[in-house]
Order: C-alpha cells, then sequence, then structure tokens
C-alpha cells in the first residue's frame, strides 16, 4: 500500500460519495487553505490503483513550534479528518489501512516530535483511532446529536420523537404569520451577524469571519448549501440558519439565534421547514440524518436534547505531555482555537 501527497484535483477524483463532511470537499478545502497561512497537505493511501484512504492536513511553523491541524482553527469547520474507504469490508483489511495512512502522515508532518502541536477532529463516519495512540498521541470524545430520519416521509413522522414541548411549538408553523424561505449568501451573511453578536454576549470569539462564510458557500456547488430565513409580512428578518449537506447528513451550521415572535421560538419553527424538506424533497433523498452539530456545551445541550437525536461521539485527537500544555494554551490565544 503506497501513501502519495496528492494535488486537490486528484483528491477531488479519490473522494468517495459516503463517510465525508462537507468539508472535505476540495472547492471548499481550497477556500479554507486561501484564509489561512497553513500548507494545506492533502495525503492518499492506494492498493492497486485505487484510493482506499484520506487525510486532509494544514501545516504551519508558529513562535511555540510546527501545527499540523485537520481542520484549521477559526474557520467554522467542525470536523475534518481521515476518511477510510476500503475495498473489502473486512475488518482487518480496514485497520490495516487506518494504521498505515496514520503512520505516515505522522512521519511526513513530524506530528509525534515534542515541537509540533497536533490536533484532529475526526469526522463522524471515523470510528478507530487505536493508530494514533499507538504512536503517542490522545483520544478524547466529542459528542454531536444525530437525529435519524429513515423511513420518514413526512413531517410528523419526523417530529415524533421530539419532546411534547418541541412537537406543539412545530405544530403552531402554519399558525404564525412568519414565511420561511431559502435565500442567497447575502442572507447567509445577515444570519453571520446574529452569530457574531450572540458569541459577544457570551465573551466568545466568532467562528469564522464574514468573508470565510461568503468564500465556502461561493465555492460549494447550490445544492451543498440552503440558507432558511424567517420574515414578518413586511419582510423584516426574524432569524435565519445556514444549512449544509453532504451525501446522507444536514447539517445545522450556523444561525438559529433565539428569537421569539407571536410567543412561539424562531428558531424552532426554521428547524421545521429544514426538516420538512429534507423528509420531502426529492433533491435531498440521499439525506437521511440531521446533525445537530455539537453536545458539548451545557447551555444548548437542553434545547437539542429535545430532538430525540442519537448521541453520535467523534474523536479528537492531539498531542500529549505536559510538554505540550504551554503551546497548546499560546497556540488557542494566537489562533482563536476552542
Amino acid at each position: 500500500m503506497d501513501v502519495e501527497r496528492l494535488t486537490l484535483e486528484e483528491w477531488g477524483d479519490a473522494l468517495p460519495t459516503s463517510g465525508v463532511e462537507p468539508f472535505h470537499d476540495p472547492d471548499a478545502l481550497a477556500v479554507l487553505e486561501n484564509h489561512t497561512d497553513a500548507e494545506l497537505q492533502l495525503f492518499g493511501a492506494y492498493k492497486g490503483g485505487q484510493a482506499v484512504g484520506l487525510l486532509p492536513v494544514f501545516v504551519d511553523e508558529k513562535p511555540v513550534g510546527r501545527t499540523v491541524l485537520s481542520p484549521a482553527p477559526s474557520l467554522g469547520v467542525p470536523r475534518l479528518g481521515p476518511i477510510i474507504d476500503p475495498i473489502s469490508p473486512k475488518r482487518r483489511k480496514r485497520e490495516r489501512i487506518n494504521n498505515r495512512l496514520a503512520e505516515a502522515v505522522i512521519d511526513a508532518t513530524g506530528a509525534d516530535r515534542r515541537s509540533t502541536l497536533f490536533r484532529m477532529n475526526c469526522p463522524l463516519s471515523y470510528d478507530d483511532p487505536r493508530p494514533y495512540v499507538w504512536n503517542g498521541l490522545t483520544v478524547e470524545p466529542e459528542f454531536t446529536y444525530v437525529v435519524d430520519l429513515e423511513g420518514c416521509d413526512d413531517v410528523a413522522s419526523a417530529m415524533s420523537g421530539f419532546s411534547k414541548t418541541l412537537r406543539n411549538e412545530m405544530r403552531r408553523y402554519d399558525d404564525v404569520s412568519l414565511s420561511i424561505e431559502t435565500e442567497g449568501i447575502d442572507a447567509a451573511v445577515r444570519v453571520y451577524d446574529d452569530v457574531v453578536d450572540q458569541y459577544e454576549r457570551h465573551g466568545d470569539a466568532a467562528p469564522l469571519s464574514r468573508s470565510v462564510l461568503r468564500d465556502l458557500l461561493s465555492s460549494l456547488d447550490d445544492d451543498r448549501w440552503r440558507v432558511y430565513v424567517a420574515r414578518t409580512p413586511d419582510g423584516s428578518y426574524e432569524s435565519g440558519i445556514v444549512t449544509l449537506f453532504s451525501t446522507e447528513l444536514a447539517y445545522y451550521w450556523q444561525g438559529g439565534v433565539t428569537a421569539t415572535y407571536e410567543n412561539v421560538s424562531v428558531n424552532t419553527l426554521l428547524h421545521r421547514a429544514i426538516l420538512e424538506d429534507l423528509v420531502t424533497d426529492p433533491g435531498l433523498e440521499s439525506v437521511t440524518a440531521y446533525d445537530l452539530v455539537g453536545a458539548n456545551t451545557e447551555r444548548l445541550c437542553e434545547y437539542k436534547g429535545k430532538f430525540n437525536g442519537e448521541l453520535r461521539p467523534y474523536y479528537v485527537i492531539e498531542s500529549a505531555g505536559l510538554e505540550m500544555t504551554v503551546a497548546k494554551s499560546a497556540f488557542k490565544t494566537l489562533s482563536g482555537m476552542k
């Protein structure tokens, strides 16, 4: 098995149709590289001429040492990391690919050196971080809620497992004088401004910049994202959500800032509109789940938990050792990494 450095074009040709995150898209990766000082390095494991494993990393030299990151921070990307796509379904074959790709990338980037800060947020499809532990790195789980929509043919069936209060609010969708439509990039920027205000109220830095948002949405095909916007009868903006799509998952990416209209949560009505599209729109037929993108912030979990989604782990892999503590702290200050 050979592990090679790939161009973005080669990466796009090798990318499988399943098990990927929206930001594995080559156009998205190009935008991310343009908005960071780090070098995007793309690794592919090949067997018999077919790609069986892929891993993108961003490599940069900082005052505190080298950084190897997937994804790069402050770009609004929740997960990136490795994709394992073996030809054979056998577990041992998958493990061999995973081990070989991890060892090759660690060796090529110096990720196991004391002077290197390594951090990787893995995709939901990646279920075996052991090779990184075996190479001296640490692994911790983080979590997200994923709402299963398999077999749902209308919004009522999609809502059937939700909490009673959430269902009751969603059922008021037709009673309030709000319209919820999909709009374009300018609306996404309006949603972004709401998100920035909310982060500032909690003393946090914005998850990405306005220019990153614009460039990402401009780079992705139109069927990979939608901006849901709630407006009053006179056209006034109330709230909105930017949703991304992979082949199997819809992602609650940005927005959903708290707003109330006619005593109903606008956020809840936006989610209902998204769910209705997910289970009825032929263009989203392959999407069978709604990822609420995070279950790690306690103040947000009370609301997200009402959706009765499956609590799904994903792995965060980092440099180990006491000597990296100061480096991690310094890097977070420089980059805004959360």
